[in-house]
């Protein structure tokens, strides 16, 4: 480890980007991998390395290291809360951060015609909902995650600490063609989530091979062309209430069609 306690030394200029600044818009959108993520926490590190994630630089608790940083094989800063404070931008910041390079994913269109259960997001601009999602989708034991690019990136800081890092256990893939890679993926029954009464309850929805579940955002639902890729399915709600948040919803969703 390297004591470093001046926040302002250069070596700490990659901890002090913003989101844009570790991955450009172009980056998020190669497949081939390209630009930075920052891990943060001792969990988060540890899965990534564990999916074979190429750290760059890692920052520590000087007093208290945790034991994952030994297995960073790069530089590894060490300073006091107060600079790693400064440096990060965390108020609470965590024993360990991390940069790494941005894994290479598969193509969408891979992913929706050769999984068995994959969830469909358009829209889900809000990182903590992205990671919420990702997170159920893992634990329900769904194969897979397709994002349009407008959704948020499931490898930002807010969505990589919702989803405690099990991203990297679910495979994904972002698109700037949604609509045209579901149709492509002949062989997928894809339900849509919707608060339409007319909808048929998801509970009662008995399929046969592959299915996909097509997930749109809180304010404005999935669009319309969106929806004609998929049968409509609801959440019955109580009188008054419309849906849930859309993490919430996607979980329920994988539980009922788990089977």
């Amino acid at each position: 480890m390297i004591i470093l306690d001046d926040p302002d030394d250069e070596r700490y200029a990659a901890f002090r980007l913003n989101e844009r600044g570790l991955a450009s818009r172009a980056d998020k959108r190669d497949d081939a991998g390209a630009g930075l993520f920052l891990a943060e926490g001792d969990l988060v590190v540890e899965r990534a390395l564990d999916a074979g994630c190429v750290p760059v630089a890692g920052l520590v608790d000087r007093n208290r290291p945790p034991s994952i940083a030994e297995r960073l094989d790069c530089p590894v800063y060490a300073a006091g809360e107060q600079v790693r404070q400064a440096v990060t931008r965390l108020g609470m910041p965590q024993r360990i951060v991390a940069l790494f390079e941005r894994p290479a994913r598969p193509s969408a269109r891979d992913l929706l015609t050769q999984s068995k259960r994959v969830v469909v997001l358009e829209g889900i601009d809000n990182p903590a909902n992205v990671g919420a999602i990702v997170r159920n989708a893992v634990g329900l034991g769904w194969d897979a995650l397709v994002l349009d690019h407008t959704s948020a990136d499931p490898l930002s800081r807010r969505a990589l600490r919702a989803a405690m890092g099990t991203i990297f256990a679910l495979p994904h893939a972002r698109t700037t063609a949604l609509a045209g890679d579901v149709a492509a993926a002949v062989d997928t029954e894809f339900l849509a989530l919707t608060p339409d009464p007319q909808a048929a309850v998801i509970a009662d929805v008995r399929r046969s091979g592959p299915v996909g579940l097509l997930v749109g955002s809180e304010r404005d639902g999935l669009s319309n062309t969106m929806l004609e890729r998929g049968t409509p399915v609801r959440i019955p709600m109580a009188d008054g209430v419309d849906s849930l948040n859309a993490a919430a919803a996607t979980a329920i969703a994988c539980y009922a069609l788990r089977r």
